[in-house]
């Protein structure tokens, strides 16, 4: 894995790029995700995510290693991702449905200059993205973060329970780092893009969103790592 892990990686980004890119195989991705949402939603999730997962590990570590509990992480990406797709579909309407009522600013109409339509378009994708993420990710985020240490420590020969878990688990680092920064910082800048995509690509683009979320990943364990070592 350690020699190999490069090409193994890159190799599979460049075909993912490809399959995408193709014309024939492109078609079939868009009936595919418009035919099976929730399908594709756990295929995308459950491949983009453990890629962000392996990269973390390479940069934390120095070196390709094997992700402890591959196939059951990658289990719980895929429903997270099937997940990913009925809230997109659930905030999209909710936040189209209270404009309506005039409960938010509606977009404006297609009589409008190209470039007030573009601000209302991108007032409507902020929209539909700070209350997701501000309601929606913090659950999605510790939902993950148990069932990853869960996983961690069942394959490191522990034997626990989620109740077990969760006492085990830093809240107070977890709200100031992972809540209290990447979601203004960073989620939702990058999901308020998401939203201005077509329906087609929005989970996939939310997938590969998941490499980048690795890198922050990896980012933190640097941070921990070397602040435990300050200590020692």
């Amino acid at each position: 894995m350690s020699k190999y892990g490069s090409i193994i990686w890159i190799g599979l980004l460049a075909l993912i790029a490809g399959f995408l890119i193709y014309p024939p195989t492109h078609k079939v991705f868009v009936d595919v995700t418009a035919r099976f949402p929730y399908i594709s939603g756990f295929v995308k999730f459950a491949i983009l995510s453990m890629m962000g997962e392996f990269l973390a590990a390479r940069l934390v570590l120095k070196k390709w290693v094997m992700v402890k509990g591959m196939l059951p992480k990658m289990l719980v990406w895929g429903i997270l991702g099937m997940l990913i797709v009925l809230m997109f579909a659930v905030f999209s309407s909710g936040v189209d449905g209270a404009a309506s009522q005039g409960l938010l600013i509606s977009e404006c109409s297609d009589t409008c200059p190209p470039v007030v339509q573009f601000i209302s378009r991108l007032r409507r994708a902020l929209m539909i993205s700070a209350l997701m993420n501000l309601t929606f990710g913090p659950v999605f985020m510790a939902a993950h973060r148990i069932t990853d240490v869960y996983i961690d420590k069942r394959y490191s020969g522990e034997k626990v329970t989620f109740a077990g878990v969760i006492p085990k688990i830093d809240w107070g680092r977890f709200i100031r780092e992972i809540v209290g920064v990447t979601i203004p910082v960073f989620w939702i800048p990058a999901h308020t893009i998401t939203f201005l995509l077509p329906g087609q690509y929005r989970v996939l683009f939310a997938a590969s969103l998941s490499i980048v979320l690795g890198l922050i990943l990896s980012f933190a364990k640097m941070r921990n790592l070397k602040s435990s070592n300050i200590k020692q």
